[in-house]
């Protein structure tokens, strides 16, 4: 793939070990209904979406989400059940992104919400004395705070522009198919990163590492 100069990568599931099926189990615990009604990978409520936009309060995420659970869950609690999910960051995935970084532009594009971003944010100091992942990337995009999530194509349209990148010569990673259908229809080549795969090993066959 000599003709790619751009990658562009999720976060989750990707760069960072993510667990979905943990934070479902211990909203699980908590709730009088089965979490998966409402939240999976593959798809989500509204109030998950509004919230990945930046377009709901943290305050009003969680009182619609108790809804769903019962009038004794705690915040606290169900803030600890939604960072669940979030697992760690292996070392030789940051030693990657700086030797790719010296060969291509690199982009993180991430749909989450500040409650995640503060959870990793503080795992990430803990485990490696990085405050965040700005110095592994050209820019950061984390959906809450740009107003858009994937798999919309306004989303890696926004990417493509705010940088003048050529979508012919960049390529998006990521675990989630919906997601890479929405690269796919803006032109940017994508790639799925199957549960059982490594980026790295992947990047490797694909002749980018």
């Amino acid at each position: 793939m000599s003709e790619i100069k751009n990658i562009i990568f999720d976060l989750g599931g990707v760069i960072l070990n993510l667990d979905i099926p943990k934070t479902i189990a211990e909203f699980n615990k908590l709730s009088a209904k089965p979490f998966e009604s409402i939240y999976t990978q593959l798809q989500q409520s509204t109030i998950f979406d509004l919230f990945d936009k930046g377009q709901m309060s943290e305050t009003d995420f969680f009182n619609e989400l108790k809804k769903s659970l019962n009038d004794t869950v705690t915040k606290t609690e169900m803030i600890s059940a939604w960072n669940a999910m979030l697992l760690d960051f292996p070392i030789h995935r940051f030693n990657m992104l700086i030797h790719l970084k010296s060969r291509y532009r690199l982009f993180l594009l991430s749909n989450t919400n500040e409650i995640h971003i503060k959870q990793l944010e503080e795992d990430l100091f803990k485990q490696h004395g990085h405050e965040n992942l700005e110095l592994f990337f050209e820019k950061v995009y984390y959906s809450c705070r740009i107003g858009m999530r994937k798999p919309d194509s306004e989303i890696f349209e926004y990417v493509l522009q705010q940088n003048h990148l050529k979508a012919h010569e960049t390529i998006f990673f990521d675990d989630s198919p919906q997601h890479i259908q929405g690269a796919l229809k803006t032109g940017i080549k994508a790639h799925i990163v199957p549960k059982e795969k490594d980026i790295e090993a992947l990047l490797m066959e694909l002749k980018l590492l």
